[in-house]
């Protein structure tokens, strides 16, 4: 992996990282997290005119990334509503890019170094180190985790290979959100149209830094995952573990107890291996 590319995917860790963080801050988590998306669909709307049609051959691969992307947040907020959100999101990615790791020898063809395995089984180690720390359980909101982390490896196995079909994996990236926040939308005003609206209204600058923030994190991705392997560049993403750990303690000045310190170490050691594969 080039230092280049390095660096892009851990901009885009550090972006889903904020749009988290922006999540994360509303007391209303569901709400909060497909005002999120919503304003993503804006924000890819917005860019979509001045970004090339991907390529003909990418269109099954979008298609179905927009499906599971819909399933993604639909569960996001299942698990959010039962569940802790320390307890259950790292559990949701910390889980992905091992199931990407294996999958992807057999979906891509892509052969992954000594190196690249140690990184990736660090980086996954590190963030489910970090549930040691969360107290108590909620058996359902770990079941609901779980299963959104087949569908993070998921789509993003489809969109690494519909990004590399389409020539242009920003505008690739673009149309995944736009198509996926029209579905999400439709459903929230219809069924919360009042209060969906109200935290719109109060909260508008946080929705449209979120909102950029994941096009661009997931443009950034796709197009990493061009140059370099899918599996590589989904576990370096999810560094974006390290980010929130920071921004939680030196922003939010929350209280970092010994598993989040250990997990943050692992993550770290799994990204210079990963940067070394």
């Amino acid at each position: 992996m080039t230092i280049w590319v390095f660096l892009a995917v851990l901009l885009a860790a550090a972006l889903h990282a904020s749009w988290n963080a922006v999540a994360k801050s509303g007391d209303d988590k569901v709400l909060t997290t497909f005002m999120v998306a919503t304003a993503a669909a804006v924000a890819a709307g917005i860019a979509l005119p001045f970004l090339d049609l991907p390529a003909r051959a990418s269109w099954p691969f979008l298609i179905s990334s927009v499906v599971v992307h819909i399933g993604y947040f639909a569960l996001v907020a299942a698990a959010y509503r039962v569940g802790d959100m320390g307890q259950t999101y790292p559990l949701m990615r910390g889980t992905a890019p091992f199931l990407i790791a294996l999958v992807s020898a057999f979906w891509l063809g892509e052969k992954l170094s000594p190196p690249a395995w140690l990184g990736i089984a660090l980086i996954s180690g590190g963030i489910i180190t970090m549930l040691k720390e969360t107290k108590g359980g909620n058996a359902r909101g770990v079941y609901l985790a779980l299963l959104n982390a087949v569908v993070i490896a998921s789509y993003t196995l489809i969109d690494g290979s519909g990004s590399r079909l389409s020539g242009a994996p920003g505008a690739y990236a673009s149309w995944v959100f736009a198509l996926t926040g029209v579905p999400l939308a439709i459903w929230v005003l219809f069924t919360r149209r009042d209060a969906f609206i109200g935290l719109v209204q109060t909260r508008w600058r946080a929705a449209a830094f979120g909102g950029a923030a994941t096009v661009v994190s997931y443009a950034l991705v796709l197009t990493a995952m061009t140059m370099a392997p899918v599996a590589v560049v989904a576990a370096l993403r999810e560094t974006s573990i390290l980010f929130g750990t920071a921004i939680a303690g030196l922003i939010l000045r929350e209280k970092l107890g010994p598993a989040r310190l250990i997990g943050a170490g692992l993550i770290g050691v799994g990204a210079i291996a990963l940067r070394l594969a």
